[in-house]
């Protein structure tokens, strides 16, 4: 069976190592580089779409998780407070809408910038227990790609619309292929915040944003404080998990009394969308991982290109080729040691999406031998005609190794 864990120890993307702690892996360079492509391709769609981002702490003061309803609702999930004195006490965070709450208050805001869109992929925690944990699926240090857009009543359905057009893109990018949308409603009980008229309300917003998509309701598995869309995965084992979500809150605004001024001069309570078009690193890459069985989409492959020198004549030509698919923005590796099929192997072990041969007569004549990772060779081409082609792809964003006919 496809296992991430498996796939993540021999491509030596992470690690989790006992001294380090359960639930808390350690990227290696391989995965840092593919995680951290994926991340500047979701920071950019944002910017694009109108986010702005920020950066806030992944812990604060006992007192804005209690605020928050965190401390009240939550805090089974969360570590114990840090007390470094009488006065004086902090909780690594479990979130991150408080601190976009206290982005949203940090001064006075107005209707003309509603849809405030406040963007981060923040750290936060939680105390699984170990029994649960398990490779990047389950941990407890979380990198969340999460923003909370601070927006008039009216606003909402058309912002819900645009934030699942969001998730399509970005699902489309990365090769994610959703099992299902889940509408998680509230339940029984009184685990549940808020004005109670609010929630069908909230219901029935999300409700109307999903008109023409396949869902199916699930009572009970809404957020503390309010109702959500969920879009679901499901990994090699056949266990489903939720990867992307979109929340409606119309609690915090009023725990944090968050407000604008409207058109009429009058003050109006806002609603906090949260929403995280891919979720955490940690669940994503999981997912990724097994789903392309560790052979990535060129774009965010650790290495995308590595160069073979058939011998020692050819290593200064594949030094300097090197360099100038270092400067075109490419991930790329010289390998020299050992015979030239071990060096095939291994780069194919790896998945490197594209295997750069150079002997005597490519090296002369300025050109290169391109193997495609799954084994097709190329005709030699001129070495900036080779590096044009891994660079469109990898600029397109292609899910295949060589453009279109």
């Amino acid at each position: 069976m496809i296992d991430h864990r498996r796939l993540g120890r021999e491509l030596d993307l992470f690690v989790s190592d006992p001294l380090a702690g359960a639930g808390l892996p350690i990227w290696l360079p391989a995965g840092a580089a593919a995680r951290h492509a994926v991340e500047e391709y979701v920071r950019e769609l944002e910017r694009r779409s109108g986010h702005q981002h920020v950066y806030s702490p992944p812990l604060g003061k006992r007192e804005l998780f209690e605020l928050s309803g965190h401390l009240g609702y939550f805090a089974d999930d969360m570590f114990p407070p840090m007390r470094l004195s009488a006065d004086d006490e902090f909780v690594l965070r479990p979130a991150l809408c408080p601190h976009h709450a206290l982005v949203f208050r940090a001064r006075g805001r107005s209707y003309r910038e509603l849809p405030l869109r406040i963007a981060e992929l923040g750290g936060m925690y939680r105390s699984e227990r170990s029994g649960v944990l398990g490779g990047l699926s389950r941990v407890r240090a979380i990198s969340l790609n999460d923003a909370h857009t601070f927006c008039a009543p009216e606003q909402v359905g058309e912002e819900v619309g645009r934030i699942l057009g969001l998730i399509r893109a970005a699902h489309a990018a990365l090769g994610v292929r959703p099992a299902g949308f889940r509408l998680s409603l509230r339940g029984p009980g009184e685990k549940y915040v808020g004005d109670d008229a609010q929630w069908p309300r909230a219901e029935d917003l999300l409700r109307g944003a999903l008109a023409g998509v396949e869902y199916v309701e699930a009572p009970g598995e809404a957020a503390f404080y309010g109702p959500k869309i969920d879009i679901q995965i499901v990994d090699a084992a056949g266990r489903e998990s939720t990867l992307s979500t979109i929340q409606l809150d119309f609690d915090k605004p009023e725990r944090f009394d968050l407000s604008y001024t409207d058109s009429d001069g009058s003050r109006r309570r806002p609603v906090m969308v949260h929403r995280s078009l891919v979720g955490s690193m940690e669940r994503l890459f999981a997912y990724l991982i097994e789903v392309h069985e560790g052979a990535f989409p060129a774009w965010y492959a650790p290495v995308q290109l590595v160069l073979l020198p058939v011998d020692d004549g050819q290593a200064d030509v594949a030094a300097d080729l090197a360099r100038r698919a270092v400067d075109a923005g490419l991930r790329v590796e010289v390998d020299v040691a050992g015979s030239l099929g071990a060096r095939i192997r291994d780069a194919a072990r790896r998945r490197v999406p594209y295997l750069g041969v150079l002997g005597p007569r490519e090296a002369a004549d300025g050109r290169l031998a391109l193997r495609l990772r799954g084994g097709r060779a190329l005709k030699p081409m001129p070495a900036d005609a080779a590096l044009a082609l891994i660079g469109g792809q990898v600029a397109a964003r292609a899910a295949e190794l060589l453009p279109a006919d």
